[in-house]
């Protein structure tokens, strides 16, 4: 048996959940995957997997097994890229995950990075709040982008890079297109927003709860028009109807090219929610994680994030 092999299926089949999709992303098929997770219970004469028709989950025993697990294969690739690597040269393969509303952030970011460190490939993945704080735990991820205070509130304590402040914004069609660009208009109180109708996100993502929550302190609960969990639909949901929708600026940022598009600073009440990277607050760094933090912290990305997320300076 080829422990790490295994133990790298036993991750994989823990991260999706399913046997034939956890297969599918280890490259081999569904019965070699189960023989794997066999023969890592005949080495440790313990039950792993949860028996039934369809994967179940792990047993007490099996969790531990996975922690382990999680260590080897993330030492592994530690020791891979140190091997690979030539001096101020880091490679490797870095899984950053970031909320939905933060994604065009981590684009630029990757983008950014990867001009930065050809050697490194950024893998930017779309997650919830929740799929981040797991990723982080389970050291599936390197390297997480959303709510910093969020974090803090679950309990745990990961080591934080603030990036920006989000501000937010109504986003509607404008009376006539503009010449260029999406404009800026004056002001708009949540309550006055609220009296419009309103494409929104599914109330399971976070960003929904932190814009709930700002109506009903300005006194107006709302009932959405359009729900989703896609952001593309929101933008374009508002290009081709009659609803607006609120946006952090991040995402406003995104659309600046429709020219059909306005967008008002949300204000009574102020809502400010701090975005940062985070990280392990106990595992060793690679040299490629290494890179993308001392690039989170300069000063010519954060000028840049500075323009392109929060109040939009420039």
């Amino acid at each position: 048996m080829n422990m790490l092999a295994s133990m790298r299926y036993l991750v994989a089949l823990s991260e999706h959940g399913h046997f034939g999709r956890a297969a599918q992303a280890c490259h081999i098929t569904q019965p070699a995957l189960s023989n794997a997770m066999k023969a890592l219970e005949e080495e440790f004469g313990v039950v792993i997997v949860k028996r039934g028709r369809n994967y179940a989950g792990l047993t007490p025993e099996g969790e531990r097994v996975l922690a382990t697990a999680q260590r080897m294969v993330r030492e592994h690739s530690l020791l891979q890229q140190e091997l690979g690597a030539e001096a101020h040269r880091p490679r490797g393969t870095l899984r950053i995950g970031a909320v939905p509303t933060a994604m065009p952030v981590l684009s630029r970011f990757a983008a950014r990075l990867q001009a930065r460190h050809p050697g490194i490939v950024p893998v930017a993945l779309s997650m919830s709040s929740g799929e981040l704080e797991a990723g982080l735990e389970s050291l599936s991820l390197d390297l997480a982008l959303g709510y910093t205070e969020r974090m803090k509130l679950q309990g745990t304590t990961p080591k934080c890079w603030p990036q920006y402040t989000e501000h937010y914004f109504l986003l509607r069609r404008a009376a006539r297109p503009h010449e260029r660009e999406l404009q800026f208009g004056s002001p708009i109180a949540w309550r006055d927003a609220g009296a419009l109708p309103l494409a929104m996100l599914t109330p399971d993502m976070h960003n929904r709860t932190i814009i709930d929550s700002a109506f009903v302190t300005a006194g107006v609960p709302v009932k959405p028009a359009i729900e989703t969990n896609s952001i593309l639909m929101l933008a374009l949901g508002v290009v081709a109807g009659e609803v607006c929708t609120v946006m952090p600026g991040a995402l406003v940022g995104a659309v600046r090219g429709y020219r059909e598009l306005e967008a008002l600073p949300l204000v009574d009440p102020e809502v400010r929610t701090p975005i940062g990277f985070m990280a392990h607050g106990t595992v060793r760094p690679s040299r490629a994680l290494e890179a993308a933090l001392e690039l989170a912290q300069d000063p010519d990305w954060r000028k840049h994030v500075a323009a392109n997320a929060g109040l939009l300076t420039s």
